[in-house]
């Protein structure tokens, strides 16, 4: 009887982990990691494409102050021809890339905003990423509206960014529903922001990450190092965005310039990245 009720208790217990086993959310693998291309920013956005493939992502986010290149168009990104266009779209295919966003400077009139729109169209991404002057917020986001590309908002260090604080994102995205985030987790820290409670504060409104990690708490001239070797607690990061259920974007980036490329920096954060996450 004794060996019953034991056998019994174990089924229990053994029942009880499985349902535990079950219930419990699965690592994301609905994250998509990717490249911010200012990662490669002495190099072309062609050149930008090969390195992105060399690191085994899917996913890049580009930017309007590159070159093309001349594998596709001798031209800048801001300047590309519709059949440039058509290139650069194989070129992704060859390279077995997708580019869902690109990080625009908009500028400080609504005609600059608007050829800034009509490049994103053409490029058929989901979103710009940028940081969209204070007196066009209603303007830019009616923008947003009718072509159908929202606006994920960046953040700089304070001082030179008026998002440095996730209070002032969440102050534009207020009433103009086109308005998203990308926070940049190595740029909060030059703050004295940290990683976590900004992404608690933003929760909802994240339409990517840039990741990144910095040497110094509080201090504007803190340096780029590579993840994990800085005061950004990425563990618990991964464990407030898989609590979130976020879904969006992971953009490494760099703010580095190592040479000949921070190729092999970018390759070696993939590998840490992988290492926390699996563990998620």
């Amino acid at each position: 009887m004794r060996k019953i009720q034991i056998s019994g208790a174990l089924t229990v217990v053994l029942c009880a982990a499985i349902f535990v086993s079950w219930i419990k959310p699965k690592a994301p693998a609905n994250w998509k990691l990717g490249i911010a291309l200012w990662t490669f920013h002495r190099f072309t956005l062609a050149e930008s494409i090969r390195k992105s493939d060399s690191a085994g992502v899917h996913y890049i986010e580009g930017s309007t102050f590159q070159k093309v290149g001349d594998e596709i168009e001798n031209t800048s990104v801001t300047q590309i021809s519709d059949q440039g266009i058509v290139k650069l779209n194989k070129y992704l295919d060859d390279h077995h890339l997708q580019m869902k966003s690109i990080y625009v400077f908009g500028g400080k009139t609504i005609a600059s905003w608007k050829s800034q729109f009509e490049l994103a169209k053409r490029l058929k991404v989901d979103f710009v990423t940028g940081e969209p002057q204070k007196e066009l917020w209603d303007s830019i986001d009616s923008l947003a509206g009718v072509y159908h590309i929202k606006v994920a908002i960046h953040n700089h260090w304070k001082g030179m960014s008026i998002y440095w604080h996730p209070d002032s994102v969440l102050a534009a995205i207020k009433g103009h529903p086109n308005f998203g985030a990308c926070p940049d987790l190595g740029h909060w820290p030059k703050s004295g922001i940290d990683a976590v409670e900004g992404l608690r504060k933003l929760q909802g409104h994240i339409l990517a990450i840039h990741l990144k990690d910095a040497d110094e708490l509080n201090n504007p001239k803190a340096n780029d190092v590579n993840l994990g070797k800085g005061v950004v607690n990425f563990k618990a990061a991964f464990d407030e965005l898989k609590r979130q259920k976020y879904k969006g974007y992971i953009y490494i980036e760099r703010d580095a310039d190592y040479r000949p490329s921070n190729l092999p920096s970018v390759i070696e954060e993939i590998g840490y990245y992988n290492q926390l996450t699996g563990k998620l």
